[in-house]
């Protein structure tokens, strides 16, 4: 986990789009979407839910 990870989390989590994160932090958007699949993928559980208009966060992502 570094910096950038929770960064790019925490951007998404309060956007509610990986899009408007990624303008926003001034970074390509799947540069976002794979880091926070590493993120993921690292503390072993689902931090936001992918849909066609955005982002959601989880309730496990809310606690985290």
């Amino acid at each position: 986990m570094d910096l950038n990870q929770l960064r790019y989390f925490s951007a998404v989590a309060r956007l509610g789009h990986f899009g408007k994160a990624a303008k926003r932090l001034h970074v390509a958007q799947p540069a976002i979407s794979r880091q926070i699949q590493k993120l993921e993928a690292e503390l072993g559980f689902q931090l936001l839910v992918r849909h066609a208009r955005g982002a959601s966060i989880t309730s496990r992502g809310r606690l985290f």
